[in-house]
């Protein structure tokens, strides 16, 4: 992995979740379960991953 980059996926359905929460996945860039993007680590995507972690896993 490189420095300053940090891999999310997504492991659970936006099936039921808030409009607000399905907004924040696709922000991340997630559209499919399982899928991995990986993004720059900023205070802006970590806080966008703590606003769903029941819904992503962040892979070291």
């Amino acid at each position: 992995m490189q420095q300053g980059k940090i891999r999310i996926q997504l492991v659970r359905s936006l099936i039921g979740r808030p409009e607000k929460q399905r907004q924040i996945v696709r922000g991340l860039g997630l559209r499919r379960i399982n899928q991995v993007v990986e993004r720059l680590d900023t205070p802006a995507i970590r806080g966008m991953i703590r606003k769903v972690p029941h819904l992503v896993k962040v892979l070291e």
